[in-house]
């Protein structure tokens, strides 16, 4: 039985809880990945970020995830993305995934993060340090 945890949340993110829900005692391998809001974008210096999620976006990130678990190489995923505001250092994208190799969980991590990048329907908003702002990945 896969374990496979994911929310849509508020709350702030921690990666260590994220390695902790895919423990195994058959893995050799847990990798994370923590997406961090960083202090500029294309040259420009960010203040902060805003997320909004669109109401399907938990059950969009539930597929993805069991998706990823679906790979009788993996025994746990874990991810998350946070909405609301964010400030920078705070983590956006949290994600760990449990396999018996690191190859594979590097592979499958990997997967993990480039499909709930694609897939979910999350748009942040990136406020610059004159006061300007913008929408990202919104369509």
């Amino acid at each position: 039985m896969v374990t496979v945890i994911s929310t849509v949340s508020e709350v702030p993110l921690d990666i260590a809880t994220h390695e902790a829900a895919v423990a195994d005692r058959r893995a050799g391998a847990v990798v994370s990945f923590a997406g961090v809001v960083r202090d500029h974008d294309h040259g420009r210096p960010v203040t902060n970020l805003e997320y909004e999620g669109h109401p399907s976006a938990e059950k969009l990130l539930r597929e993805v995830a069991d998706e990823i678990a679906d790979d009788p190489d993996v025994y746990a995923v874990a991810v998350s993305h946070r909405v609301g505001p964010l400030a920078i250092g705070d983590i956006a994208l949290a994600a760990a995934v449990s396999t018996a190799h690191r190859a594979t969980a590097f592979a499958a991590c990997a997967r993990l993060v480039d499909e709930v990048k694609a897939r979910l329907p999350i748009w942040k908003r990136q406020v610059f340090a004159d006061g300007t702002d913008e929408w990202v990945n919104c369509p």
